[in-house]
């Protein structure tokens, strides 16, 4: 505790130095700071109240010894940029700083997280376990406590408004391996894409609702130290107020998009979403832990799925997507078509009628099967035709638009009955749908099961088949 104290009080005594110092940021770098003979105090009083076997992640070997780390203490900690600032003349409130900083070195190491701002509106207080991801509302309160030194946050120039994304909705899931640094990563090479890195807890969410689902931004949050969320990252709108003396004020805040869960369907979601990740688990129990995939199905599942979110972040609204785009959207729907309805055992020549009809038994009466196989005998065709370098004439460019919206949803209606099926009987379903396609009787292995799951948890809106019987 004396230690503690020691450390609160030399915390104390740096920040009333940094006044005197020049107000230049460019001559008191972390570098140029830590040269001062007053940082030999402050570092003094860090390795007396937490030693290094306690906190590693805050000590650095030079020349043989370790000591505590610069780049640490003013970098990670905020300490530096509450130099600068105090240098500058900023009214910095001195006993918050020091508490935070005390705070910073004696609490345990935080464990690195991923975090996606996803562009959708929830409910305050959404909390939804997704596998080992966490769907999540925070409150302004609680994303205060997650950035470095909170008590200068809004003080420093291009900081992030933190308003703008309470109550925002964020997946988060811990990354224990991932280097903490509050350097800012520009561009990350670690890997695919969120939505193909992250797309087994994004996939529930976009068989809740039809509306579109986006990531915005991906970044990395270690609590306390580091939040590295750019402000340019988070896509705002222009709202329009009547403010005092009859003037109107303009204020920016996050663009939403169209998904939207009010209040009362939260529990409904929640129970969705929980069967979703179950079954999406079930399938992928056949992938290793060195990402080979063993199984069939969990292949084919992962494959649809990332074309699926593909396609959706780069579809903007209902009917928005960009020109040059719009065929290589069209065939990520199909390809998901694809993976999952073809089998092994299919000839090349008739896959498009399998898939078709597979497709179609999926649904519940003829007249959407129906439907179903118009839809994708339409598909195949444009698929064919921009495959081999041609150009889908006679259709408008409104048309096309109408075309893509349609075989997006029906899509995704066909990776969610898939889900809902295959999971509990074979690592190839199309056999079961060829037999439904033939054999009246044989419809009750499919229908039934698709029933029960949309009686116990349904999602959004029923589709259309499900209500008609």
């Amino acid at each position: 505790m004396n230690e503690t104290l020691s450390l609160r009080e030399a915390v104390l005594s740096w920040l009333e130095h940094a006044r005197d110092l020049p107000p230049t940021p460019q001559v008191i770098t972390d570098v140029a700071l830590a040269t001062l003979p007053q940082w030999d105090f402050l570092e003094d009083a860090v390795a007396a109240a937490v030693p290094r076997d306690e906190h590693p992640d805050l000590y650095g070997k030079v020349d043989g010894d370790w000591i505590p780390s610069f780049s640490a203490l003013l970098g990670e900690s905020g300490l530096g940029e509450a130099t600068r600032l105090l240098a500058q003349g900023a009214d910095v409130p001195l006993a918050q700083v020091a508490d935070s900083f005390v705070a910073f070195c004696t609490g345990p190491a935080p464990v690195p997280e991923r975090w996606l701002l996803l562009n959708a509106d929830l409910p305050r207080g959404t909390r939804i376990p997704l596998g080992q991801y966490t769907l999540q509302t925070f409150t302004l309160d609680e994303l205060r406590r997650a950035v470095p030194m909170p008590a200068i946050h809004g003080l420093l120039p291009h900081s992030l408004d933190l308003d703008l994304i309470a109550e925002a909705p964020f997946l988060h899931i811990s990354d224990p391996g991932r280097k903490v640094t509050r350097r800012p990563t520009w561009f990350d090479f670690t890997g695919p894409r969120a939505e193909a890195q992250h797309w087994r807890a994004l996939l529930p969410l976009m068989l809740w609702d039809s509306a579109l689902l986006r990531v915005d931004s991906t970044f990395t949050v270690a609590r306390g130290r580091r939040f590295d969320l750019n402000p340019q990252e988070v896509p705002t709108t222009t709202e329009i107020y009547d403010g005092s003396h009859g003037r109107e004020q303009e204020f920016k805040v996050r663009d939403t998009g169209d998904f939207y869960v009010p209040a009362t369907d939260l529990p409904a979601m929640r129970a969705f979403c929980t069967a979703i990740s179950a079954k999406i688990d079930a399938v992928m129990a056949g992938a290793s832990h060195q990402r080979r995939i063993l199984n069939r199905r969990a292949r084919r599942l992962e494959r649809a799925a990332r074309h699926l979110l593909t396609a959706y972040q780069r579809t903007y609204n209902d009917y928005t997507v960009w020109e040059v785009e719009a065929d290589e959207l069209h065939l990520d729907y199909v390809i998901a078509l694809e993976a999952l309805l073809i089998s092994p055992h299919d000839e090349r020549q008739g896959i498009a009628n399998n898939i078709r009809s597979r497709a179609s038994a999926l649904f519940l009466t003829p007249e959407h099967q129906k439907q179903v196989g118009d839809i994708v005998q339409r598909a195949y065709s444009a698929r064919s035709t921009y495959v081999h370098g041609d150009v889908i004439k006679n259709q408008t460019e409104r048309e096309k638009l109408d075309g893509l919206r349609t075989l997006r949803l029906l899509t995704r209606q066909i990776i969610l009955r898939w889900l809902v099926l295959t999971p509990s009987d074979t690592d190839d379903l199309a056999p079961l749908l060829d037999d439904a396609a033939q054999c009246t009787s044989c419809r009750d292995r499919i229908d039934q099961p698709l029933r029960d799951f949309f009686t116990a948890t349904p999602p959004s809106s029923l589709p259309a088949d499900i209500t008609a019987i």
